[in-house]
């Protein structure tokens, strides 16, 4: 099983490629390492490397208009992989693709995501676009 980190020059060429107008939700999936995975060999867990990135990136995340829109704790897969465990479900919402664009490109964030890079071994970073809900499954109002 291949771990999924960071997205391949390809994705986030796709990524940028489709700037439609309007806010994306960022659906993300994440499994933390036990131990976090420093270049340098420091002594963290991967929960406490994953909280140094919120901290670190918190300031250039919300100053580009980004905000945590849901958040849920995982208790059982129903359906699919039995193996697959998440230990982080949130949904971050961006005013825009560029808005994503320019949190990846700001030094700061760059600085902070060497936390992120230590602390997840596996995770999922999925692009959606918001819809106001139907009343039924399938539907949008």
């Amino acid at each position: 099983m291949s771990a999924h980190i960071d997205p391949t020059k390809e994705r986030f060429a796709q990524f940028r490629e489709n700037a439609r107008a309007g806010a994306i939700h960022m659906l993300n999936l994440l499994r933390l390492r036990e131990r976090a995975s420093y270049p340098d060999g420091r002594a963290a867990s991967g929960a406490e490397a994953y909280a140094a990135y919120g901290r670190e990136s918190a300031a250039v995340f919300a100053r580009l208009g980004g905000r945590v829109v849901w958040q849920g704790e995982f208790e059982l897969m129903l359906i699919g992989p039995e193996h697959e465990r998440w230990d982080l479900c949130f949904i971050a919402e961006y005013p825009s693709v560029a808005a994503f664009v320019e949190m990846i490109r700001d030094p700061v964030y760059r600085e902070a995501v060497k936390h992120r890079q230590a602390a997840v071994e596996d995770s999922r970073l999925i692009r959606l676009r918001p819809r106001t809900p139907g009343r039924h499954f399938g539907e949008s109002g």
